[in-house]
């Protein structure tokens, strides 16, 4: 069913640049209650800055800190006394050739991209499932669906896995699960690529509308579903198209 942004508390992860950014922007503009949760103090500020409406909350977190999640929920909740939506939008990439690539980093992805997501959704359940009424939406990739780098695609295909085995046990509970995949947009991550990308508004329009309407998954822009379609039906073609990149 429908449902307005206007006046839900919403937590984004990784808002201090990008798609977190974007997404902060939009819903703000539309009259959410937005919590901004990243590392970086100084760049969330300039974020809340940026924002229309009511300011941000501000709450920086070390999303590899379990306690500091924690936090993130317990002041979210002193707040504002609820958590409408969790954006589970904070990630970080594969780095390195795989044989190159250290010990830490690997942990680091998983922790980012796999671990956090899935503490913050437990913690934030509870009170969803009480009220009954909640949106966890978790931002994934292409490569969740195509393997491309090891490290990365093996977390976001984690994160797909998470969120749509969630969507199902939350069934006729009146909380959904949604996961958002977008392939190549222009944010920091991507500042090395030479050809023009789409603009993080792209995928936080895709967040707000499945705040409004849920549904199981959006892949932005649309024209990456011939990958996924590829993926799916001839992956040996899609072998050598990657393997020439």
């Amino acid at each position: 069913m429908a449902q307005k942004i206007a006046g839900q508390v919403v937590i984004v992860t990784g808002a201090s640049s990008g798609i977190g950014a974007a997404t902060a922007l939009l819903l703000t503009g539309r009259g959410a209650h937005v919590v901004l949760a990243a590392r970086r103090e100084p760049e969330l500020r300039g974020v809340a800055e940026t924002c229309a409406g009511e300011a941000p909350l501000i709450v920086p977190t070390d999303m590899t800190q379990p306690g500091e999640i924690r936090r993130l929920v317990e002041k979210t909740l002193e707040t504002y006394g609820r958590i409408d939506v969790v954006v589970n939008n904070a990630g970080i990439g594969g780095g390195a050739r795989f044989d190159q690539v250290s010990d830490d980093l690997i942990k680091r992805n998983l922790e980012v991209n796999l671990y956090a997501p899935m503490l913050l959704t437990r913690l934030a359940l509870p009170g969803m499932l009480a009220r009954g009424r909640g949106t966890i939406i978790s931002v994934a990739s292409v490569a969740g669906h195509v393997g491309t780098e090891p490290i990365y695609s093996a977390t976001k295909f984690g994160l797909r896995g998470f969120s749509l085995a969630l969507r199902r046990k939350l069934r006729g509970t009146g909380v959904t699960s949604s996961v958002v995949s977008p392939g190549f947009i222009r944010t920091p991550m991507n500042s090395g690529r030479t050809r023009r990308l789409p603009g993080p508004e792209i995928v936080a329009t895709a967040i707000a509308r499945l705040i409004e309407r849920p549904r199981r998954e959006v892949v932005v822009p649309g024209y990456y579903r011939v990958a996924i379609w590829a993926e799916a039906l001839a992956p040996w073609l899609l072998d050598r198209f990657i393997s020439r990149r």
